[in-house]
């Protein structure tokens, strides 16, 4: 049986990784859990998974959280704020911790695991794209795994299994094209936050769904993959797949192409990070190429979606650059949820902080470096941001 902690249980990444363990009881236990602020739904999966240890994100929760489990014997040992999610990250005997915190915030416990020798089922893309000239260097020393639990880089993974090194050739990406993949460009300028968030294809959590439709999760994606693969940012590639059936693909040296295929179901990636190298059967609808039709591809508009080009762009400067693009991508898309800024604002307000960072880009960054990189890059978009709502108030 398979211990494992779990950053983030209450979000998409989390609740599905929960019904892995509940499916397979026989397989997983969970050791931790930590939680952001829903107390609610924290409460029942400790009735449910009985962990040792939890950490509640907002410290103000906390008390609610002891309350709310209060006659549960025996009591797993209770936590608050980002060193309550540290701690609960380095924790006891478990062997792999899933990182299912969204953004920046997933970078800290994550490199708090691999140094206590945990694996690490990486759903969190921010830690290696902020983190990586970190990260990397950690996951050698300390000996650890890292294993993608996101469907594009499980899908490579998947097929990278008995591949020689220096076989691959080239890794080419798979978009859905998120939820406005069939709305004309011109369109984008009246779009809502709730048009935004009517994916075609996926069920995720509100700040991926954004980023599927400015295409700036394929972007982010790319900058996981030249650190996950070491592979050169020439090297990677992206193709719009509308039907999300293929998960990604590789090309080896031959020119041979292999795929990944499945229905869009984040279950599959996440339980591949956790039995790997093993194979669970499942009894999950299994797929039926005849019954999901014609598979299509087509080349991303650059001009609609200007977000991937701003993503190698940051990628081929290295250093610092990365963790810049995303803090700048976060709060950019934090103030189009809270409906302060409009969907086109979002690339301008990154392709603004990244421009302001080109030459203060450290090339060797250390774990200071990055933090204080996205501090800066969010307190710039928080005052483009309200130079543009200016600007929009005196146009009116």
């Amino acid at each position: 049986m398979k211990a494992i902690t779990l950053l983030g249980s209450t979000g998409s990444i989390g609740t599905q990784t929960l019904d892995i363990v509940a499916q397979y009881p026989d397989k997983f236990r969970i050791v931790g859990l930590t939680a952001g602020r829903n107390v609610t739904l924290l409460a029942q999966q400790i009735r449910q998974f009985r962990p040792e240890i939890v950490a509640v994100c907002d410290e103000d929760k906390l008390l609610e959280l002891k309350e709310a489990i209060a006659d549960i014997d025996p009591q797993p040992i209770l936590l608050a704020g980002e060193s309550g999610v540290v701690e609960v990250a380095q924790y006891g005997d478990a062997q792999a911790v899933v990182t299912g915190i969204v953004g920046c915030a997933g970078l800290l416990p994550t490199i708090a695991a691999i140094k206590a020798g945990k694996d690490i089922a990486l759903a969190n893309k921010e830690t290696l794209i902020a983190g990586g000239p970190v990260v990397n260097p950690l996951i050698e020393k300390y000996g650890v795994k890292i294993l993608p639990a996101d469907s594009e880089h499980s899908a490579i993974f998947q097929c990278l299994q008995g591949v020689m090194v220096g076989g691959l050739r080239r890794i080419i990406l798979t978009a859905s094209g998120g939820s406005f993949r069939d709305l004309p460009i011109d369109k984008l300028a009246a779009v809502t936050v709730a048009d935004a968030l009517k994916h075609p294809n996926w069920s995720m959590g509100q700040k991926i769904t954004i980023d599927s439709a400015t295409l700036m999760n394929k972007g982010l994606e790319v900058i996981e993959a030249h650190y996950l693969f070491g592979m050169d940012y020439d090297d990677i590639d992206i193709v719009i797949h509308p039907q999300s059936i293929i998960h990604s693909l590789i090309e080896l040296q031959d020119t041979s192409v292999l795929a990944q295929l499945g229905w869009p179901d984040m279950r599959l990636p996440l339980l591949y990070a956790l039995s790997w190298p093993e194979r669970i059967h499942t009894d999950w609808e299994r797929l039926d190429l005849v019954k999901a039709g014609d598979l299509t591809f087509r080349e991303p508009d650059h001009e609609k979606y200007p977000c991937m080009q701003l993503a190698y762009a940051a990628g081929r400067a290295g250093g610092s650059m990365p963790a810049v693009l995303n803090a700048a991508n976060e709060q950019a898309v934090a103030l189009f949820l809270e409906e302060k800024i409009q969907f086109l604002d979002i690339p301008k307000l990154i392709e603004k902080a990244c421009d302001k960072h080109q030459t203060d880009n450290c090339e060797s960054p250390g774990l200071d470096d990055i933090l204080a990189a996205d501090r800066w890059a969010r307190q710039e978009v928080l005052a483009d941001s309200m130079e543009l709502g200016d600007r929009i108030l005196s146009v009116r």
